[in-house]
């Protein structure tokens, strides 16, 4: 397999070193996403982003120049990558259609029975 996998990825990253305010450090990580052209949406504790794999990663690693840059110290950085060959990935639809498809089950009554 020669050409890039596409990837889903979810990454949290976390400044360690600095202020109890993580915010600044987090909206110029923002910016960086912005700039890479990937599809990313943040949440309240991290990060969903998807794209080519090299891609994906070299925006995680920009994230973390960035916020060495901004003062810093260290960084942890969690970081789950999800891959898939037994069907092509439509670029940019990737985590929108993990969510659309549980809201369908949901919408339908489906789900695992607590019974």
């Amino acid at each position: 397999m020669s050409e890039d996998l596409y990837a889903a990825a979810d990454f949290c990253l976390i400044p360690m070193g600095v202020e109890a305010s993580v915010g600044p450090y987090i909206a110029k990580c923002h910016q960086v996403l912005e700039k890479s052209g990937l599809k990313f949406t943040m949440h309240g504790y991290g990060t969903n982003i998807e794209g080519p794999w090299t891609e994906v990663c070299k925006a995680i690693q920009d994230c973390h120049k960035a916020v060495h840059e901004q003062g810093a110290p260290r960084i942890a950085t969690d970081i789950r990558i999800g891959t898939r060959t037994d069907r092509d990935a439509v670029p940019g639809t990737v985590n929108d259609g993990k969510l659309a498809r549980v809201q369908q089950l949901l919408k339908e009554g489906e789900g695992v029975s607590q019974e």
